[in-house]
């Protein structure tokens, strides 16, 4: 959110937020402001209700509008002009249904989808999460649990989440299928984004309506849920039916 600051302006209204009340020669001392230029941008604050003055004797005094009146006529601003694009530009876009399959990078791009995906949902919702990802979606999570959806979660790392039903992904093979860093949400009957990214590589998202990406997408989940209550059945009977590299898979989730 832009306050609408210039340098100088900012300079002399921490200064005011520092030492008040204050002349403007005492300004253009603690601001680093020139003198010269200091009364001009006096005025433009005085003008916009950034800063107060008052007559003492010969000299102005100035003293700063309190920030929190300051950032809230600033959010209160911003509020009605998101508020006046919300409702001119989703006039103007119509969503249309199709199979192709889209891609969008940006990490805080992709996340904002998948908020919005989350939140217009209302059928089964299926998730793969880092714990990065788990933090960003949980609000917007947990409000689909409350709405009555079905929320099937795999989690990669090590946070919790207490809403639907939730496993955990064994380490060792969430390594070797390089799932670290994946971010899945599918929608039942409606949307998939499939994401993935390290900490050298800028977060890209796969989004698509293809029904039948879409169903690999949510089958992967529930196989891997329901290979995790299988294991919590059975437990160490299991393991010692399975193939050494197998077990150890198995193994690293007690770890």
């Amino acid at each position: 959110m832009q306050i609408g600051f210039t340098e100088y302006e900012a300079k002399i209204y921490l200064a005011l937020l520092r030492d008040y009340p204050a002349t403007g020669y005492h300004l253009s001392k603690t601001s680093g402001v020139p003198r010269s230029m200091v009364y001009e941008n006096l005025s433009r604050l005085h003008a916009r209700g950034m800063v107060l003055e008052t007559m003492e004797g010969r000299a102005t005094l100035y003293r700063p509008l309190p920030p929190k009146t300051l950032l809230s006529r600033h959010e209160s601003e911003h509020e009605r002009l998101i508020s006046g694009l919300r409702n001119g530009l989703e006039a103007l876009y119509e969503e249309t249904q199709d199979d192709r399959v889209w891609s969008i990078e940006g990490r805080t791009s992709v996340i904002a989808y998948a908020n919005r995906m989350l939140q217009e949902a209302n059928s089964n919702v299926y998730l793969v999460l880092t714990d990065d990802d788990l933090a960003a979606l949980r609000e917007d999570i947990t409000a689909a649990c409350a709405r009555g959806l079905k929320v099937n979660t795999l989690l990669t790392g090590e946070d919790d989440l207490d809403c639907g039903r939730v496993a955990r992904h064994p380490p060792l093979e969430s390594e070797l299928q390089e799932l670290t860093g994946t971010l899945l949400v599918a929608i039942e009957h409606g949307e998939v984004l499939i994401a993935g990214s390290t900490a050298k590589q800028v977060m890209r998202a796969t989004i698509t309506r293809n029904p039948d990406l879409a169903l690999i997408a949510r089958q992967f989940v529930w196989m891997e849920l329901f290979t995790q209550r299988i294991y919590a059945r059975l437990g160490s009977d299991l393991l010692e039916r399975l193939e050494p590299e197998d077990r150890r898979i198995f193994e690293s989730l007690d770890r």
